[in-house]
C-alpha cells in the first residue's frame, strides 16, 4: 500500500491511497464462488448455479461492497501509519477500476487539531455547595398532598388555594371576547396558572357574585386577541371547591409503596431522592461553569468545519428547527460544544483520565429510577449501543470536570436547596 498526503488547509487533508488490484479481484472472485454455493435461482440446483450468471446478476453489488470493504480497512490502516486523528468521515473519490495493476481512491478530510498541553491551575473556578435540610423534606411532602389533594364544593368566599369555576368578557377597543356568549376557565387561586390580576379579584367573592374589573392583559396571554391590551372584564363565579389535604400519616407512607417503617421510612425515601437530585443538579451547573472557563481559556483554537456543521444541524433537528436560517443561529453553539468536546476529551487523554465503570453504573441507575419500570430502562441502555456510549461519554465528561476542579484555583458557593433547584424562584 502506497500513501500520500497533502494539506489542503490547516486541519484539511487529502490522503492518497493506491494498493494492489488484485488483492480486489481475489475478494471479488471468492465472494462470487460463495454466493454461487447459497444463491437459489429459479431454474438450478443450490449450489450449481453457473458463475456466469452469478456474475451478472451479482457482479456490480459485490464489486461495490468489496471495494467498500478495502477501502474501509485500507483507510484505517493508512491514517494509523501516518499518525492522522479524523475528525469527521472522510469524502472518498474513485473510479473503482484497476489502472497498472493498482485501485486508487483519495480521502479528504479534516483532522482533530493539535491543542497542545492544557493547563488548567490558573482557571478560577466556583464550585456551588448545598445539602438537603428536613424543611426541604417537609416542602417535599407539602407538594406530594398538594398532588393528592381532593376537592370539595364550599359556599364560603373564595381564598387563596381555592379552586374556582368563572365565566367572563372582556371587552376593548372593537374588541369582545368571546365574541359571543361567555368564556369559562377553571384556575387555583395563587397559583398564576391563568392570569394572577384576575384571580386577586375573585378572591374574597362567593358562588353567584358578579363583578367588573379594568385587567392589564400580558403579551405573552393564551387568547391572542387579549394579549397586551387593557380590557374591561365582567366576571360571574359559578363555583368555589376548598381543598382536602391527605394526613402525613402511615397511610399516606403506604400509598407511595412504602410497605414497611411508614411515615419515618417515607421521610428517608424522600430525602434520598431530593439528594439524588440535588447531587444531578450541582455537577451540571459545575459542569457548565468549568466548561465556560475551559472554553474561554482556549478563543483561539481551531475547529473542524464538519463537526461544527454536524453539531448544529444536529441541534436545528432536537429543536424541530428547519432551513438555513436554523442552522446558522445554532452555529455559535454548536462551536462553542465542539471546543468543549475537544479540549475535555484532550484533558482526559493527557492526564490518563480512564472511564471508571461505577460511574456509569451509577448514571445508568439514577436515569432508570426515574421511570416506573428502572429494569426496562436499564435493559434498554444495555441493548442499544448508541444510547449506551453517549452514557459513558456523559460520565467520563463528569469524571473530568470534577478533575479540574480539584486542580484549579476553585472557591466554594454555599446555596440553599431551593436556590439550587429553582435558581431566581
Amino acid at each position: 500500500m502506497q500513501v500520500s498526503v497533502e494539506n489542503v488547509s490547516t486541519l484539511g487533508r487529502k490522503l492518497t491511497v493506491r494498493l494492489p488490484a488484485q488483492g480486489l479481484e481475489d475478494t471479488i472472485r471468492t465472494r462470487i464462488q460463495e454466493m454461487g454455493r447459497s444463491a437459489r435461482i429459479k431454474g438450478f440446483r443450490q449450489g450449481k448455479v453457473p458463475t456466469k450468471l452469478i456474475e451478472q446478476r451479482y457482479g456490480s453489488q459485490i464489486r461495490n461492497e468489496a471495494l467498500s470493504a478495502l477501502i474501509g480497512s485500507s483507510f484505517q490502516e493508512a491514517v494509523t501509519q501516518e499518525k492522522l486523528r479524523p475528525a469527521v468521515q472522510p469524502q472518498i473519490a474513485t473510479t473503482g477500476r484497476p489502472e497498472n495493476g493498482e485501485i486508487e481512491y483519495t480521502a479528504t478530510f479534516e483532522v482533530l487539531p493539535e491543542i497542545g498541553k492544557i493547563d488548567v491551575s490558573g482557571l478560577e473556578i466556583v464550585k456551588p455547595v448545598a445539602s438537603v435540610a428536613d424543611a426541604d423534606i417537609d416542602q417535599m411532602i407539602q407538594t406530594l398532598r398538594l398532588q393528592r389533594r381532593n376537592w370539595t364544593q364550599t359556599d364560603r368566599a373564595a381564598t387563596a388555594g381555592d379552586m374556582v369555576l368563572f365565566e367572563y368578557i372582556a371587552q376593548a377597543e372593537g374588541l369582545r371576547h368571546p365574541q359571543t356568549g361567555m368564556d369559562r376557565v377553571g384556575a387555583v387561586l395563587g397559583s398564576g396558572a391563568y392570569l394572577t390580576a384576575l384571580e386577586e379579584h375573585l378572591a374574597g367573592h362567593k358562588v353567584g357574585d358578579e363583578f367588573t374589573a379594568t385587567i392589564a392583559f400580558p403579551d405573552g396571554f393564551r387568547v391572542a386577541a387579549l394579549a397586551g391590551k387593557s380590557a374591561v372584564v365582567n366576571v360571574k363565579l359559578v363555583r368555589v371547591q376548598e381543598a382536602q389535604l391527605p394526613a402525613v400519616d402511615d397511610a399516606f407512607a403506604a400509598s407511595f409503596g412504602i410497605a414497611e417503617g411508614g411515615l419515618a421510612k417515607f421521610r428517608e425515601d424522600v430525602r434520598a431522592n431530593l439528594e439524588r437530585e440535588l447531587k444531578g443538579v450541582l455537577l451540571a451547573r459545575l459542569k457548565a461553569g468549568v466548561i465556560e472557563k475551559l472554553v474561554e481559556a482556549h478563543p483561539d483554537l481551531e475547529l473542524p468545519q464538519g463537526m461544527v456543521e454536524n453539531e448544529a444541524r444536529g441541534l436545528a433537528q432536537q429543536a424541530g428547527a428547519q432551513g438555513q436560517e436554523a442552522f446558522v443561529a445554532y452555529l455559535p453553539t454548536a462551536r462553542r460544544r465542539v471546543s468543549a468536546g475537544l479540549l475535555i476529551a484532550e484533558l482526559a487523554r493527557q492526564n490518563e483520565i480512564r472511564l471508571e465503570p461505577r460511574r456509569v453504573s451509577e448514571a445508568l441507575s439514577t436515569i432508570a429510577s426515574t421511570y416506573e419500570e428502572p429494569q426496562k430502562v436499564v435493559e434498554l441502555y444495555t441493548r442499544d449501543p448508541q444510547l449506551m456510549s453517549a452514557l459513558q461519554n456523559r460520565a467520563l465528561e463528569d469524571q473530568v470536570v470534577e478533575w479540574m476542579a480539584e486542580h484549579a484555583k476553585h472557591s466554594e458557593q454555599s446555596l440553599s436547596f431551593n436556590e439550587v433547584m429553582r435558581p431566581g424562584a
